[in-house]
């Protein structure tokens, strides 16, 4: 990451759906609040940062000619920034890795909460393939074995760099596991490329296919498809192709559809905001400390004594589910005012 000048006042334009940024991000100088998918060059051609979610392509046609010197994306995924062009350019960049991790962990395992009790999985039995064991992919590891599960772990390029023997292949993913699911980046070209990763054909187990990754990574026509056949028992989706413009039939044959808020707990929402701030704070040579804390639960919210149903009241994807089923032409909205959830009492 290459370092700007220190300057006065930074001149900052940010996605105005990024919660707990207000009176924080100003102690780094003025803010511009947007809709993160409005963002036009003519909005930051005067800027020096730029903070954006998923919603915001930053590349040559938005930045050419601006004064931004740096971009920071508040999420752990980076395939919205132009990398190479942000590098040749000269612009500093960063994301936020591993921030909700723990937020998609817990996505995860309340989904497979609510499997086990429509019929689809036992989760004492249940061998869970996770591929990709990045930050999230290890965080989803740690939360379905805490439910029983087994896990089964694959990374190819993982296992090939640092020889790590207890990871698997994905012919043995195919073969073996009830559920299946995907925490890749989105990667379109090379030898471990994740465009369509999923191949349905390779199922044998009828398994649980579960995408909180990218939308591209599993091929949503393949997907209804393979639940069409029978050869996948349920799906849920979290994230996919052509957001915000779900494919109808999939989002009808779903056990539980989310409009890609995996990640949207409230304590990883303040980790991607904090960590987004401190980026910039780095990169200008500022000393500044932001306190970014998550609203508290409501004090009338009392944990159920059973730990799983103590798990669905922090969050029940059926919920969003329900929510998304009634109003898809609303999964913007639904993502930009999502409500509180917190991973612990």
């Amino acid at each position: 990451m290459k370092r700007g000048a220190t300057s006065d006042s930074l001149r900052l334009v940010v996605d105005d759906k990024i919660p707990y940024l207000h009176g924080q991000a100003e102690k780094l100088g003025t803010v511009h609040y947007l809709p993160g998918a409005a963002i036009t060059a003519a909005d930051v051609r005067e800027a020096d940062v730029l903070i954006v979610r998923t919603r915001t392509r930053c590349d040559r046609a938005l930045l050419e000619g601006s004064s931004v010197k740096f971009v920071a994306t508040a999420t752990i995924g980076f395939d919205h920034l132009d990398t190479d062009y942000l590098n040749k350019a000269g612009i500093g960049w960063a994301n936020c890795p591993g921030c909700n991790a723990a937020s998609v962990g817990q996505y995860v395992s309340a989904s497979l909460i609510r499997l086990a009790r429509a019929g689809f999985v036992r989760l004492d039995q249940c061998r869970v393939g996770i591929v990709g064991v990045g930050h999230v992919g290890a965080a989803v590891d740690k939360a379905v074995r805490a439910l029983g599960c087994t896990t089964l772990l694959c990374d190819p390029p993982r296992a090939e760099v640092e020889h790590l023997p207890d990871f698997v292949p994905m012919d043995t993913i195919y073969r073996e596991a009830d559920v299946i699911t995907f925490h890749t980046p989105l990667t379109r070209e090379g030898r471990w490329a994740t465009l369509h990763l999923a191949d349905f054909s390779r199922m044998v187990r009828r398994p649980v296919v579960i995408n909180a990754a990218r939308g591209e990574v599993v091929d949503n026509g393949a997907w209804l498809q393979a639940l069409q056949d029978g050869k996948v028992s349920a799906a849920v989706v979290d994230t996919w192709e052509n957001e915000p413009r779900i494919s109808p039939s999939l989002l009808e044959r779903a056990f539980i559809a989310t409009p890609h808020i995996a990640g949207y707990s409230a304590d990883g929402k303040a980790t991607g905001s904090r960590m987004a701030l401190e980026a910039v704070a780095r990169y200008f040579h500022r000393d500044v400390t932001f306190d970014i804390q998550p609203p508290a639960l409501p004090a009338s919210l009392v944990p159920a004594d059973d730990p799983l149903d103590r798990a669905l009241q922090l969050y029940d994807p059926l919920t969003d589910t329900a929510a998304l089923k009634a109003h898809p032409e609303r999964f913007e909205w639904l993502r930009g005012n999502y409500p509180l959830r917190r991973e612990h009492f």
